[in-house]
Formats: C-alpha cells, structure tokens, sequence
C-alpha cells in the first residue's frame, strides 16, 4: 500500500457499505489517517465504537467529521490536508429518489459540486466519483441524478489543476445496505416467501470488495476525467433467489414475485453503445475518457464516427450470464452470508 504511505484519504458518506470496507481493507496498512465524513453522529458512534473494539491498535487513524456534501464549508472544513478523496456520498434507493427527486439532486448533483470545489481548493491529489450502472441510459431519477453527477465530475476534470478527477461505476452490490439479499435471509428465517419483483429481469453483481478493487484501479490507472467500470458477471433476479434460498433453506416454490418497483429497469448498463466505441479495453476493466472537445462543435458534425454504429453496449443481459451454481458460489463467498450462516450478527452498513 506505498500509495497511501502517510497519507490523508477522506471517504464522503464514510459510514455506508462502501466506507466500512475501505476501512477493513486499509486500516492495518501504512495509510497516515481515514477521514469519516458524513450527517449521522449516530453511525459515525457505532462506527467508532465498532473500530476500537475490533481493531484498538490502529482505530486511533480513523477521524471523524460530521457535515454534509449539501453545505460546501463543512466540506472545506474537513477537506484541510487531506491527499485523497473518496466520493461515495448519495442517496441511492431508487424508489424514494422517484418520490423525491430534488433530494437527490441536492446530494448526488449538488453535493458532487461542492465535494469537487472543495478538493480543487484544498489541493487534493485525487478524487474517485462513485456511480453507478442506473447513469447509463438513465429512466429512474437516482440514474438521472447519478448521470448528471458524472457530467459534472468530468466537466470539473477540465480544469481541476493538479487534482486527478475520476469516477467508478458499478453495479449491483451484494449484501450492501438496502440491497435485497439481506432482506430475503429475514424473509426465510421468517417463515416468509420471498419477494422478489420480475424473475427475468438481470443486475450486474459484485461485492463490496470488488467494489474497493474498482475504486483502487480507477485511482491507480485513471486519467483525468475518465470513467471506469469493471465487467462484472450478472444473473437473473430469479436465480439469484433461489441461491439465497438453498443457502438457507428457503422454499423455492413459495418466491413471490410482487411487480416492477417505481422507476427500475429489466436490465442495466455500464457501458453505452456511444461510450463502447471509445472505450479502452483495461483487461478486468474499462476505461472511458473524458469527452475534452470544446464548444466549436462544427468539425463533429462535418467528421462523424464511422466505427460507433458498429459496438454493442455492455449490458447485464450481454454480459456473461452466472448460473444457479455459479451464483450460488459467488454469494456464498462473502463474509456477510459466512457470518449468516455460521450464527455470527450481522451489521448490514
């Protein structure tokens, strides 16, 4: 970890999924110090509570800012000395964005705004954008709301100095807060059918470690204003049910299926057929480099693209497709489902 050596990184809606993992996967290594920055006190105390009894001898490097991404002096407050951002503030329930659409503007567009303004103006090294598959071809105001935060983390790239400004988008994360694996392990241990809302309908899957490895790439191997995403596998919402359900003894016969929720989508994208043709092939990843035209778009319209008609968009339903085994293996790797099945508590962050 010689990157982070002595280094500040500071984690924007640090108390969420994302954020527990950074810490898990950093604290023990030679990173100087993890700034917490999100609205909750009462989660950054379970946070701190958990830390020092888990990890005591190095809990003392996580520091705690309370503040919000909707109110950019809080931000510059907490953004003093730091080298490395990590942007994963946002609301991001699709069904509560639909019914308030501005709240999410105000944290996924607006807070965006402010997390950028005050790195630029602190000198940070580097900011990754966390976004998400929904910002491609976007239907749900969350998607909406995500596209436009990329829109304005690439537009900042242009002229964000020495500050590197990148943004990782992704799928479906396992087991995450408000994800739906946890909620149907209630619904078995229950005594409940599960519920699910359209069997052929597919999502991108991967874990919160998966999720970390992205960011890290994108922040070694990023360049300015790119956008980078990982080719994850996906499956069915079907098959993923029935692998929670013969993981913990769920009746498959007895899914119920309940109906598109507000807003969602059969299948998602990471890539569109506009952003494929000039992707980069990264190996496990691609990259998408900034648009960097100005605004004399004349030579555009006199020198097309020949090759873009030609490139399929990366989506979960051409991606490669995982089945029950598969999936059931790759569910059953997390720690979260270990812990579930072993009769450990879980803390659903």
């Amino acid at each position: 970890m010689s990157i982070f050596k002595d280094k500040v990184l500071l984690i924007t809606g640090g108390t969420g999924s994302f954020g527990n993992a950074v810490l898990n996967r950093f604290l023990r290594t030679d990173i100087g110090e993890i700034r917490i920055f999100s609205r909750d006190e009462k989660k950054q105390d379970d946070m701190r509570h958990d830390f020092q009894s888990r990890m005591p001898d190095v809990a003392n490097k996580i520091k705690f800012y309370i503040g919000d991404v909707r109110n950019k002096s809080t931000l510059k407050y907490a953004m003093k000395g730091v080298d490395y951002v990590f942007h994963a503030a946002a609301l991001k329930q699709v069904p509560s964005c639909e019914f308030f659409p501005m709240e999410a503007v105000k944290t996924n567009v607006i807070g965006t705004d402010n997390t950028l303004d005050a790195a630029i103006d602190a000198g940070v090294k580097c900011v990754i954008c966390l976004s998400t598959d929904k910002a491609a071809y976007p239907i749900n105001a969350m998607g909406i709301s995500k596209a436009l935060e990329e829109k304005v983390a690439v537009a900042k790239s242009r002229n964000s100095g020495n500050t590197k400004i990148c943004c990782t988008r992704y799928g479906n994360v396992m087991c995450s807060r408000g994800s739906v694996i946890p909620l149907w392990i209630d619904q078995i241990r229950k005594g409940n059918p599960i519920t699910l809302t359209e069997p052929k309908m597919t999502r991108f899957i991967m874990s919160l470690e998966e999720a970390v490895d992205l960011v890290l790439f994108a922040f070694e191997n990023g360049k300015n204003g790119d956008i980078l995403v990982q080719k994850a596998p996906a499956c069915t919402i079907q098959t993923q049910a029935e692998a929670v359900c013969e993981l913990f003894g769920g009746k498959k016969e007895d899914i119920k299926v309940i109906g598109i929720r507000h807003g969602e989508k059969m299948y998602e994208t990471l890539l569109t057929k506009e952003e494929a043709a000039k992707a980069i092939d990264m190996g496990d990843f691609y990259a998408v480099p900034a648009d960097n035209r100005d605004l004399n778009y004349d030579k555009y319209f006199k020198d097309g693209d020949t090759k873009r008609a030609l490139i399929e968009e990366f989506n979960s339903d051409n991606t490669r497709r995982l089945d029950l085994e598969e999936t059931k293996a790759k569910i059953a790797s997390l720690q979260y489902i270990q812990n579930e099945l072993n009769g450990i508590p879980n803390i659903v962050k």
